[in-house]
């Protein structure tokens, strides 16, 4: 992958959520972010402002990266995906920005399995992924009319970003085990490895390289939740899966992997991943 010859300048939407915070605890000084924030928070490099109301005085930045977005709530909340999506295309036209990167969901396909593409078929169920996929449909169609380059990033579980090791103390855990005896597996990434990824995307569309409009963002394989509250050394009780649950929900991150190495999914370098990013 092509380095920048100076930082490059990338406005990130949405720094104070989960995701948005694991960028900023993990990137150096070979980006030059400009964290988008709708409170005040304490660092230099933050702009307070409304994506959706409100226009922002930037400057040229070269790459827009939207995180922002709830993962739950009433329709409303829901169905601002779309708009903070298309605000995201607006800064990105307004101030030169080579392309748009915006936070999408594994939870678009749905029905889970093994090895899914970004050509595969889209089954959205819940209200949260059927919000997703409009987001992601009405910024792609946006992008064709206004030449902005979009990509549209089908990211899988973040540690510490999850249900699962991002729950603070929120009660007792309970897997799913199906008829086979085992429980639930799914595509991870380390909050480290995450930003990794992200820094990488950013510095390649900066550089003009070409960047799909879709990717998905995962270790390679898949991690079985149970391995990973082992590793973090977290007690869980078994319960018999509903007929609703995914026995396994795995990307196919073989797009990614031609921009970049990564790592095979494994529990423990998952939770130790974890473990450093809430050290910094």
């Amino acid at each position: 992958m092509a380095e920048q010859s100076g930082p490059v300048r990338v406005l990130v939407l949405g720094a104070s959520g989960r995701l948005g915070g694991m960028l900023r605890r993990h990137w150096g000084a070979v980006l030059a972010p400009v964290w988008q924030v709708r409170r005040p928070m304490a660092g230099p490099d933050e702009m307070r402002f409304d994506p959706l109301t409100e226009r922002a005085a930037l400057g040229r930045v070269d790459v827009v990266l939207s995180v922002a977005g709830a993962v739950a709530g009433d329709a409303a909340a829901l169905l601002a995906h779309t708009d903070l999506a298309l605000a995201a295309l607006r800064l990105g036209a307004d101030h030169g920005a080579r392309r748009v990167f915006l936070s999408s969901s594994a939870a678009v396909y749905g029905l889970g399995g093994a090895g899914l593409a970004e050509d595969d078929p889209l089954w959205p169920v819940t209200p949260y992924a059927m919000a997703k996929r409009a987001m992601e449909e009405a910024a792609l169609d946006r992008s064709r009319v206004s030449g902005v380059p979009v990509t549209v990033l089908r990211i899988g579980n973040v540690a510490g970003a999850d249900a699962l090791l991002g729950r603070s103390g929120a009660g007792p855990v309970v897997l799913d085990r199906f008829a086979d005896g085992q429980g639930p597996r799914r595509s991870y990434i380390g909050p480290r490895a995450f930003a990794d990824v992200m820094a990488g995307l950013v510095r390649a569309a900066a550089a003009g390289l070409d960047v799909p409009e879709c990717l998905n963002i995962a270790l390679p394989g898949a991690v079985a939740m149970a391995d990973l509250l082992q590793a973090a050394g977290v007690g869980f009780a078994w319960r018999p899966a509903p007929d609703s649950a995914l026995p396994l929900v795995e990307l196919d991150v073989t797009r990614l992997m031609r921009m970049m190495p990564l790592d095979p999914a494994r529990a423990e370098g998952i939770v130790a991943d974890w473990r450093r990013s809430v050290a910094v």
